[in-house]
């Protein structure tokens, strides 16, 4: 681990009460360890945001399973981008409703392109796209 710095921070009393109640309710044993994490994820976040960076994510999608021949575009978006796909997984939440989340591996505008074209399939009612990387900035 590298040497620790310390840094000042001049926040509204309300702001900060709230942010006090939130990483208590998360768990965190101290407000540095709290900021480190959303520092990280910002980090993060603006590391994915670049085009070509390699990234791994999960895209959620909730759809009705009884729309005519969804299933089937879906399948074939990801057979086409199947240089992406590391692999899915498949539920059924109910009569009507399917849960499916691909786990994607690659370039960050490739997987959104992708994401972009399934939740935007007429039929799904939700979709969700999550990206990260192991690279540090």
């Amino acid at each position: 681990m590298s040497e620790l710095s310390r840094v000042g921070v001049a926040l509204p009393e309300d702001l900060l009460d709230r942010f006090d109640r939130l990483i208590a309710r998360k768990g965190y044993a101290t407000r540095s360890e709290a900021f480190r994490d959303l520092m990280r994820d910002a980090l993060v976040q603006d590391r994915v945001a670049e085009p070509q960076e390699e990234v791994v994510g999960t895209l959620t999608l909730i759809y009705d399973h009884h729309i005519r021949q969804l299933k089937d575009r879906l399948t074939e978006m990801q057979h086409g981008s199947h240089r992406l796909m590391i692999s899915t997984v498949h539920v059924h939440l109910d009569h009507d409703n399917c849960l499916e989340v691909l786990i994607l591996r690659g370039k960050s505008a490739d997987i959104q392109r992708l994401a972009d074209r399934l939740t935007a399939t007429r039929g799904i009612r939700h979709g969700k796209l999550t990206l990260t990387t192991t690279k540090a900035r």
